[in-house]
């Protein structure tokens, strides 16, 4: 298939901390090698990348993804998605939409969602995620992406210095607002440690890795001073100052790179249709901070 021309794009700044809105291209179309190459930049020089006014299919959006690389799958096993074990396995709907039985026919539902960064369980997290906004409701719903870059030059010195080199074990199993207890038993459940703090393979520059939602203590440090350091680390990443929400409107597709940020969603009302439609891009094992 033909390339479209090189897009004349406009990339304006959503905030001074992260995120840019990107207008002036077609992203349900092929873009040439100029066209990616500049978005390429923009999403590392910004985080989180908005492209409004969007008609995509569930195949142009993947279409899309491709232009940044490979597309990954979803961790939940094929019998747990609620979306079905024949549903393509690279397109997560977030959604409380129900069935005619009553069930939900995608993962996520309702309510608030902790800060988090996606698949940091994994040994080989997913470097981006790509969000599509199909039906919103009527207020809510919003999503807050936080810098890790600007989070980690906001932790104090003494606190780098004492956490330089050592990882976390983060955990999850798939709830929204509670960190899995592990004291209990993790048979069957996503955990790995990874690096607190993680060197962007292409920028080069240091980010925090760890998270409210999902970071369930540091490794090789007593319980008590791991769960007071994390509060302090999450008071610096999830502070107002640290992150822009975004007020979603229908039509908008927001790409943003695991690697430096994170994101948490905001509570809406349960009785209001809300349906997005996610896909990912393969990534590599965390690189530690030198």
């Amino acid at each position: 298939m033909a390339s479209v021309l090189k897009s004349q794009i406009t990339v304006t700044p959503l905030s001074e901390v992260i995120g840019a809105r990107v207008t002036g291209v077609d992203i349900s179309k092929p873009l040439d090698a100029e066209t990616t190459a500049e978005i390429t930049q923009a999403w590392l020089d910004h985080v989180v990348l908005v492209f409004p006014d969007q008609d995509l299919s569930q195949d142009q959006q993947l279409a899309f993804a491709k232009h940044f690389g490979d597309t990954g799958k979803r961790s939940r096993r094929p019998d747990q998605r609620p979306e079905g074990a024949g549903y393509d396995a690279g397109i997560m709907l977030i959604t409380n939409v129900k069935d005619d039985k009553g069930k939900y026919v995608g993962s996520l539902p309702d309510g608030e969602m902790y800060f988090h960064h996606d698949m940091c369980y994994m040994p080989k997290p997913h470097k981006g995620t790509m969000l599509y906004a199909i039906d919103l409701p009527s207020t809510g719903g919003n999503t807050r992406f936080s810098s890790m870059y600007r989070a980690y030059d906001q932790i104090p010195a003494d606190l780098k210095k004492q956490l330089a080199g050592r990882t976390a074990l983060q955990v999850y199993d798939f709830h929204m607002t509670e960190t899995v207890d592990i004291d209990g038993d993790l048979t069957g459940i996503h955990n790995l440690s990874q690096p607190i703090f993680v060197r962007h393979p292409q920028s080069g520059r240091t980010a925090l890795y760890v998270n409210k939602l999902m970071t369930a203590r540091i490794d090789g440090i007593p319980r008590d001073e791991s769960d007071a350091i994390l509060k302090e680390l999450y008071a610096i990443s999830e502070a107002p100052e640290n992150y822009y929400e975004h007020i979603w409107t229908e039509g908008e597709l927001a790409m943003w790179d695991n690697y430096c940020s994170c994101h948490a969603r905001t509570d809406f009302p349960a009785a209001e249709r809300r349906l997005l439609r996610r896909c990912t891009l393969l990534g590599e094992e965390m690189i530690p901070a030198s």
